[in-house]
């Protein structure tokens, strides 16, 4: 679905991730609800859109509030008068921890977030969607929904459970005029972690700009991908160096991916 004309929801909008793929979008010429828990982040997207703001209609919303979020559908469509796309970009990560040290409260919060507000925003609109001469849901999973993260198993979990919900939904709806695409970005450079609650420590763009390349991702190029993955009906669409090779990998040697990731992360739990 080309994105021109169209008008797209975007979730966790107000910053990293969310906040460049609504400036991605309205400069190919869509319209972008806008949508986020956090009011002054949001407000920043506006501002950040300049000339192209009249194209960006923000929403303050929880996502984790079911009620409120189908309460929400009608105020959504009517912003731009129809609705052609959704992408589930909210989420966070947990504090690194072993399962056995995190915190009910942590399990249930970022299961909530990552899954349930996916599943909430997902039900409130496909049926406006499917409706729809074309349109597309965006779901962003992540590279570990399908290789094992010491210190972030609840979040890998919750992933898990927005890619295979995913996956179903493309079988489900594959002889409708709505597309779906799953997208496993693999080390993006935002402030996720501060924004989560899992580190207090907030990186500089000078500070991300020195791991870009194989370990880190740019925000915006992320955006880029998805975007031109969504216009190309790409199912699957996979996010930086990082996650492709690990995805090859995870396919050919399971175990070693797991050696390789648990040597890689040793001493981050501790850390943080």
């Amino acid at each position: 679905m080309k994105v021109k004309d169209k008008v797209i929801l975007v979730t966790g909008a107000g910053g990293g991730m969310g906040r460049e793929l609504v400036l991605n979008l309205i400069g190919k010429g869509a319209r972008v609800v806008a949508l986020d828990l956090n009011p002054t982040a949001l407000q920043g997207t506006v501002e950040k859109a300049g000339e192209l703001k009249d194209r960006v209609a923000p929403v303050v919303a929880n996502i984790t509030d079911r009620a409120l979020i189908e309460s929400l559908k009608d105020e959504v469509i009517g912003k731009f008068g129809q609705l052609d796309g959704l992408i589930n970009n909210a989420g966070i990560i947990q504090k690194f921890s072993t399962l056995a040290d995190t915190l009910y409260a942590e399990i249930e919060r970022v299961m909530n977030i990552n899954f349930y507000g996916t599943l909430y925003v997902l039900k409130t609109f496909l049926p406006y969607l499917l409706t729809r001469p074309e349109a597309h849901v965006v779901n962003v999973a992540s590279m570990g929904s399908f290789l094992p993260v010491p210190g972030q198993v609840t979040y890998g979990a919750s992933k898990a459970a927005v890619k295979l919900m995913t996956e179903g939904l493309m079988c489900e709806l594959a002889d409708t005029r709505c597309q779906v695409s799953v997208v496993f970005p693999g080390s993006i450079a935002t402030n996720i972690q501060k924004n989560s609650g899992a580190s207090k420590v907030e990186f500089t763009r000078e500070q991300i700009e020195q791991y870009k390349g194989f370990l880190l991702t740019m925000p915006e190029d992320a955006a880029e991908v998805i975007v031109r993955g969504m216009e190309r009906g790409k199912k699957r669409i996979k996010i930086g160096k990082d996650c492709k090779a690990m995805d090859k990998l995870t396919r050919l040697a399971p175990n070693l991916a797991g050696k390789l990731i648990t040597k890689a992360m040793k001493g981050k739990i501790e850390l943080d």
